[in-house]
């Protein structure tokens, strides 16, 4: 429900150290193209390692969904629509923006919660193009489902569909929250009886992937090979690395048959190949996936609705924007799903 519109709010602030104080900010008013949103919802990402303990000028917050409580001149969005906002502030006039690349727009405007400010205070400003509205019974945390967890994992999906349009197996390295959204997109893109074997060493998301579909295993007590066997599989046609571990992204590789593909999609460390074995003589493929596209949302929404129970297990705490440091601490200690601050 919209509130009316103050002048002044209290933000988290993030101070670095793992410390979150709160402090008082401005209220912005939306110019020309512009939607002020009163946040409903913003969940946490494991890129926002760095801004808790390092410290940050902005008011984090790249996974938002609100309200629309003001709109600037020359917008179309009604007040009081709800929707989701697109991290990146795309231009939406060079070469990629023109073919739908907007996550590799060449002018980007901005990143939501990294360089402006985000969806942690109660109000984020946005330019009108970064929002998406969704269907008018949906709350701003199932809103929330369409970015990193959907929208960053069906962009995986499709990335590696590129390369391999018949995949009938695969493996995702890491449960976490993005590893757990692909192990997901998975099963509602390719269907529920696909296979996927999912690695991890923390048994809470292990066992959440076990409930979701998964087949996991536990690569503190195995390798990927004897928990592939233990699944009765012996390769797969696709593999997912969400860990951004080198040793993981090996393991997978060494997974995948001949025409398989493997998708890096969690940033961190590197990936060690010899050429002709690795690639040429099997003709696998390595290719990378950063975010999606805006216009991958449609769709997306199409599968939020059709599958909005499932979906929603991901999503294992829900705390108020006064409890986000609690939420931080246990988020980086590993023993949850994703988690959401709301408003």
């Amino acid at each position: 429900m919209l509130q009316p519109i103050p002048e002044v709010m209290t933000v988290p602030k993030f101070e670095g150290g793992g410390i979150i104080s709160f402090h008082e900010k401005d209220v912005p008013v939306p110019g020309p193209g512009q939607l002020l949103l009163q946040v409903g919802a913003n969940a946490l990402c494991g890129s926002e390692r760095g801004q808790f303990y390092e410290g940050s000028v902005v008011t984090p917050g790249h996974e938002g969904a609100g309200i629309v409580a003001a709109a600037g001149p020359e917008t179309n969005t009604p007040v009081g629509t709800i929707g989701a906002v697109f991290l990146m502030d795309f231009c939406g006039k060079c070469r990629s923006c023109a073919l739908g690349f907007t996550n590799q727009c060449l002018h980007k405007r901005a990143d939501y919660g990294f360089n402006v400010d985000g969806g942690f205070g109660a109000y984020e400003l946005v330019n009108e193009n970064v929002f998406f509205a969704v269907d008018s019974d949906m709350s701003p945390t199932e809103a929330t489902l369409l970015l990193d967890i959907m929208g960053a994992n069906g962009h995986g999906v499709r990335r590696a569909q590129l390369m391999r349009q018949d995949i009938e197996s695969a493996v995702v390295s890491g449960a976490g929250p993005i590893g757990l959204g692909m192990l997901a997109m998975l099963k509602v893109m390719l269907g529920f009886d696909t296979p996927v074997v999912i690695t991890d060493v923390i048994p809470y998301r292990l066992g959440l992937a076990e409930r979701l579909g998964g087949l996991p295993v536990n690569v503190a007590e195995m390798s990927l090979a004897e928990g592939l066997k233990r699944h009765g599989l012996a390769t797969v046609d696709a593999g997912f690395d969400t860990s951004g571990k080198a040793v993981a992204r090996r393991a997978a590789l060494d997974s995948l048959s001949r025409r398989g593909v493997l998708v890096c999609i969690g940033h961190g460390e590197g990936l060690d190949l010899t050429i002709s074995p690795d690639l040429i003589g099997p003709e696998r493929a390595v290719i990378g996936s950063e975010y999606f596209c805006y216009n991958e949302l449609p769709d997306n929404l199409v599968y939020l609705r059709e599958h909005r129970i499932y979906l929603m297990q991901i999503i294992t705490h829900r705390l108020p924007v006064s409890d986000i440091q609690h939420a931080f601490e246990f988020f980086f200690a590993g023993d949850t799903g994703k988690v959401v601050i709301e408003q």
